[in-house]
């Protein structure tokens, strides 16, 4: 019976976690000099590339994805800002660090805006990447600008749960259980779970075949590490810390009522209660990756907030 508990828990986290699959990154077009700039520690955790000239404004993936979910949109802010698109280790074709840590994916982070002298940098987050967004804020406040979250939760938690009253403790089973999980897991068991949630990642086969194509190539270990990251690490206080303006851009199109829409907006704003001045904006059409299904929604979005705000 034990094992058949195991099995049942097993198979109902790995269908929450795929249907809210953390994605991607970011390439471009180049209209200027392009540079690869690397993280200087041994371990690298991420690989930037730059285009552009002005303000610097920094885009982050999400899990399992890379630079191209924001081709079109490093393409137009690059006319105007300059662009760093994050590839972080182990996720689609980028080279998997030998010991994946989203808490050194944040510190090299850090030490990239000092190493660079960007000054208050925007930073614009797609799902884990707008996990990272907050975190970044949240731990560094001075060095830090504008953060825009693409459909991304200071807490993973009540994405799975649907109520904000759950807790990092509540989790911590299901949490060691995945990453246990992901740790031993194969190729091809990472591409057939991956499966399970893609109906909500985007609506076009088009997309949904770009989701897979980094899944694919992604390291079951580092998604494993960084599932267990998001559910065992709670921001909804820690962003009380943050003072530069903050915007999240959520995705409710994987529902069909008003009902579900209208829960959806009010689990994303109590998300954010600690920062009564943080911007919220829905879109009940689009669904998860939001620049595949909306890409000039999210461009007018981001132009005018980054326009308002660096």
């Amino acid at each position: 019976m034990f094992k058949s508990m195991q099995a049942k828990s097993r198979r109902f986290w790995l269908t929450f976690i795929a249907a809210f699959i953390y994605t991607v990154l970011f390439q471009m077009a180049i209209s200027g000099v392009l540079f690869a700039a690397e993280s200087k520690a041994s371990n690298k955790h991420f690989v930037a590339k730059v285009t552009g000239v002005g303000k610097p404004v920094i885009l982050i993936p999400g899990l399992m994805s890379d630079g191209s979910v924001w081709q079109d949109l490093a393409n137009t802010l690059s006319t105007t800002y300059q662009v760093h698109i994050i590839n972080l280790a182990g996720f689609a074709s980028t080279p998997a660090s030998d010991n994946p840590s989203l808490t050194e994916v944040k510190q090299q982070l850090l030490d990239y805006v000092d190493t660079h002298k960007l000054h208050k940098p925007a930073v614009i987050g797609h799902s884990l990447g707008g996990f990272m967004s907050f975190w970044l804020a949240s731990s560094n406040t001075t060095q830090i600008g504008p953060i825009i979250s693409v459909d991304g939760l200071p807490f993973i938690g009540p994405v799975f749960t649907r109520t904000n009253t759950t807790t990092v403790a509540d989790l911590t089973g299901q949490a060691q259980q995945i990453k246990a999980m992901y740790s031993t897991m194969s190729q091809q068991q990472l591409i057939q779970q991956s499966r399970y949630g893609l109906s909500i990642q985007a609506s076009s086969d088009e997309a949904k075949t770009k989701v897979m194509d980094m899944v694919k190539t992604s390291d079951p270990k580092t998604v494993g590490e960084a599932m267990y990251t998001l559910m065992s690490q709670d921001l909804r206080q820690d962003i009380a810390k943050i003072t530069s303006p903050v915007l999240l851009l959520g995705a409710s199109g994987g529902f069909s009522t008003d009902e579900q829409h209208a829960a959806m907006q009010t689990l994303y704003a109590q998300q954010l209660q600690m920062l009564p001045k943080a911007q919220l904006v829905m879109n009940t059409h689009s669904r998860h990756f939001i620049m595949y299904d909306d890409p000039q929604w999210l461009e007018e979005q981001v132009s005018t907030f980054l326009g308002s705000t660096l």
